[in-house]
């Protein structure tokens, strides 16, 4: 056995032996100090040496690997568990488990409209398949299961990557888990899950608390590392400009300055000051900004490909991607849009090497890693369409993409390379950046979890009570008509949670609260006639992201789930406080206009909360502070007047209903 030659110091790090995580490979010796053979050849190798730097390590380890190595190692792609159908119609009815599932994707349908379109699109091999003959060791975990699942799942992944070849270990990545939402989707966020919960995006915005921002992120790293995630699709750096779009809650508002602040806090959070081996390691998207699309259409769609910058303000995009740099994210999302009246060639931002190379990687100097959103290759090349397959992964390459999502095949990619359409030199680069990323985060020593203590850890009491301190401090108080807020604990109070989705079934009533637990704030009264004021809780539903058809996406309430007749009718009948859930900027003018407002006595604004911190709240058990993350339009006409990379608080006085940072308390 030949140990690598190791320096005086890091002969220092003999003290700090790490745990290494073992199944099958075999531990080696060497100057009292134990490492792991992962490549079984009873040697220590400098991959397999811990005490060495990661990126001495990584050139170690890149010299072992072959091309098809390589080219795997650079693709990224949704991984599920056995009886996992989330993107196919159901096979059978079993419980989803922790094993693999070991059948392919169907690569024939877009996995986000589900329209059957002439080139193969988003696909995923079956895991051992991924693992052992397309030598992927990057994968996305969409399933909602349990902590415990996770865990055993992402354990069972981790010996099968051992196990072959080199030994090298996976990252598992994952959307948002931790968030009160919605719109859950897949591709967009998880949704409720096993782990804490906490307000949406907008709503840890409003907080306008960056201290409690930070536990939020430090909180959430220790409950996705717990499991096996070491890899977040998020968060997003863009901006709410504008406000048709469909992703404005996935975003922490219009404001770039105050945006940059919440970035760097999140990134903090889950990262630390340097990725270490327990770290979560960040994702920041999108690159270079996608809250400008063209009359808010989003471009997983030929019809929302464009992203337009009448304002000339495409510079203040960057704002937040630049203060994600400045805190260390390890890596960058470009989008699918295509820049529109811009110096930049109109291409979608993956191609774009003069937005992904000379902006992102020169000027702003990032040097982590450019992670390709899922499928602007086979499903969303917008201006690329006239390339080849081949043609678009060599572009791609060229302007600085590393990792590809959207697909586990490398055979296209492998082509590419094989045929010298593109520099081994850039695959290589590639390759390091991602293999420094898995070293960092001690993946190589011990990439297991323990079980037992994820499913102690996640979405404990501790975690949970801080978190319901944000969902309360989430929320924000615009108007309180002769103070009627607090609402006094003799008064009777009729409360409707008003929440209809996509359309469906839109009218009459929505669900009267009753309390069963004897906590009670007020006098509950089971009808509206009985009450002296009535709380309604309204929570607008657009059409959801991938259901969009490329019609004109309206904010008014009735074209978003709201029987507006029964709700004006409803407040009619005793003095109402209004309380809006906002997933985008609604314009509310059909139940809040002048001759509505004499009845309409509070108006509370809440991004992603419960129903228990909204009471807590118009009972004055918790006094509101909280600040709107955006402005709000005052009609649909401001809305169509309003410029599409404009924040609302430039837009001028006649365009606001509720203005950015507006909100009071008592």
């Amino acid at each position: 056995m030949a140990p690598a030659i190791v320096s005086l110091a890091q002969s220092k790090l003999a003290s700090q032996q790490p745990v290494l995580g073992v199944r099958s490979a075999k531990i080696i010796k060497a100057d009292g100090l134990s490492f792991k053979d992962l490549n079984r050849n009873g040697q220590l190798d400098k991959y397999e040496d811990w005490r060495l730097p990661p990126e001495q390590r990584s050139q170690d380890l890149l010299a072992r690997m072959s091309v098809e190595q390589k080219v795997g190692f650079m693709l990224i792609s949704t991984s599920r568990l056995k009886n996992d159908w989330s993107f196919e119609a159901p096979k059978n009815k079993e419980p989803i488990s922790s094993d693999f599932n070991e059948s392919d994707l169907s690569t024939s349908t877009n996995m986000f409209t589900r329209k059957p379109l002439p080139t193969p699109l988003m696909s995923a091999a079956g895991t051992t398949k991924a693992v052992t003959q397309f030598h992927l060791r990057h994968f996305i975990l969409r399933a909602n299961v349990s902590a415990r699942m996770t865990a055993e799942w992402a354990n069972k992944l981790q010996a099968l990557c051992e196990s072959d070849g080199l030994g090298i270990p996976a990252i598992v990545a994952s959307n948002p888990r931790n968030h009160v939402t919605a719109t859950a989707a897949i591709g967009t966020s998880v949704g409720k899950t096993a782990f804490s919960s906490w307000p949406g995006e907008l709503g840890l915005s409003a907080m306008r608390d960056l201290k409690l921002t930070r536990e939020f992120a430090d909180i959430a790293r220790q409950e996705w590392a717990a499991v096996g995630l070491r890899k977040g699709y998020m968060y997003m750096a863009d901006l709410a400009t504008e406000p048709r779009w469909q992703r404005v809650d996935g975003t922490f508002g219009e404001n770039a300055d105050w945006a940059a602040k919440m970035m760097t806090e999140v990134v903090l959070g889950f990262q630390g000051k340097k990725l270490s081996n327990t770290s979560v390691a960040m994702t920041t998207k999108h690159f270079p900004g996608g809250g400008a699309g063209k009359e808010g259409q989003d471009p997983h769609f030929d019809w929302g490909k464009q992203e337009v910058f009448p304002g000339s303000m495409l510079e203040n995009n960057l704002i937040p991607f630049k203060a994600a740099i400045a805190a260390g994210t390890s890596s960058m999302m470009p989008y699918y849009s295509m820049p529109v009246g811009t110096q930049y060639e109109p291409i979608a931002y993956a191609y774009n090497r003069p937005i992904i190379h000379d902006l992102l990687r020169v000027k702003l100097g990032f040097k982590g890693i450019i992670n390709s959103d899922t499928g602007p290759i086979e499903m969303m090349p917008w201006g690329a369409e006239n390339l080849t397959i081949i043609q678009r992964y060599k572009r791609t390459l060229e302007a600085g993409v590393n990792l590809y999502s959207g697909t586990a095949d490398p055979a296209n990619l492998l082509e590419t390379v094989k045929t010298g359409q593109v520099s081994m030199a850039l695959i290589d680069d590639s390759v390091l950046r991602l293999l420094n990323e898995k070293f960092e985060l001690g993946l190589f020593e011990n990439p297991y979890v323990d079980e037992d203590a994820a499913e102690k850890l996640v979405g404990n009491a501790a975690f949970q009570a801080r978190a319901n301190l944000a969902l309360r401090k989430s929320i924000v108080l615009l108007r309180n008509e002769t103070r009627l807020l607090p609402v006094k604990s003799a008064t009777k109070v009729y409360v409707e949670t008003y929440a209809k989705r996509n359309n469906t079934a839109a009218f009459g009533q929505g669900e009267a609260f009753v309390p069963t637990d004897g906590n009670q704030a007020f006098q509950f009264v089971k009808t509206p006639e009985e009450a002296d004021v009535i709380l309604l809780w309204l929570l607008p539903s657009a059409k959801s992201l991938f259901a969009s058809n490329g019609d004109p996406i309206e904010l008014s309430l009735s074209k978003n789930s709201v029987d507006v007749a029964y709700i004006n009718a409803l407040t009619a009948k005793k003095p109402t406080i209004l309380a809006i859930n906002y997933t985008n900027p609604w314009v509310i003018d059909e139940i809040y206009n002048s001759t509505t407002m004499p009845r309409i006595k509070g108006v509370i604004a809440t991004f992603g909360t419960t129903l228990d911190a909204l009471l807590d709240v118009v009972s004055g058990k918790f006094n509101p502070t909280g600040k709107m993350p955006f402005t709000t339009p005052i009609s649909e006409a401001a809305v169509r007047n309003q410029l599409e990379d404009v924040p609302g608080y430039k837009e001028g006085k006649a365009y606001p209903l509720f203005n950015y940072d507006e909100g009071i308390s008592y």
